[in-house]
């Protein structure tokens, strides 16, 4: 059969979520506030729990800083709309780049890092208007980024 390559579907609520990620990801901050609901819900890695524009602003502010010129690529889009649910989406993505700016891995080592994350979302116009992102669940291996960055210091 070989590997699979499937990028997803051309579902809106994927796509809208992706350009959250892309704009982010290319220190566009200002989509935070305009995407995302005041009262969003956010699960991040290490048991993080946050809220609204704050939490995810610090969170992604945190990775991104850590890998300022990092490139930062989609690999699998997916959004749904079912009855009774809200619209929600999958994306696969990474982080591909040197660990050259102070953010939430500490000092700057320079180690060439790999970051393979998956965000998921769900969306809503709790009290009407515009549907925006209300909650969102993003996942990446913690201990295998210390890991690459502690090879290249020696300390592991």
């Amino acid at each position: 059969m070989g590997p699979y390559k499937g990028t997803g579907n051309d579902n809106e609520w994927g796509q809208r979520h992706a350009d959250i990620l892309t704009r982010i990801m290319s220190a566009d901050f200002t989509v935070i506030p305009e995407a995302y609901d005041r009262g969003a819900n956010l699960s991040y890695p290490g048991g993080l729990e946050a809220l609204s524009f704050d939490g995810a602003d610090r969170f992604w502010m945190g990775l991104r800083a850590a890998f300022p010129n990092a490139m930062f690529t989609i690999h699998h889009t997916i959004g749904r709309e079912d009855l009774m649910m809200p619209p929600r989406s999958a994306i696969r993505w990474s982080l591909h780049g040197k660990h050259e700016g102070w953010g939430a891995f500490g000092t700057p080592t320079g180690a060439e890092v790999y970051v393979l994350g998956i965000s998921h979302a769900e969306f809503g116009a709790l009290v009407g208007g515009e549907p925006k992102l209300r909650r969102e669940w993003t996942l990446f291996d913690e201990t295998a980024i210390w890991k690459q960055i502690l090879l290249k210091t020696g300390e592991l």
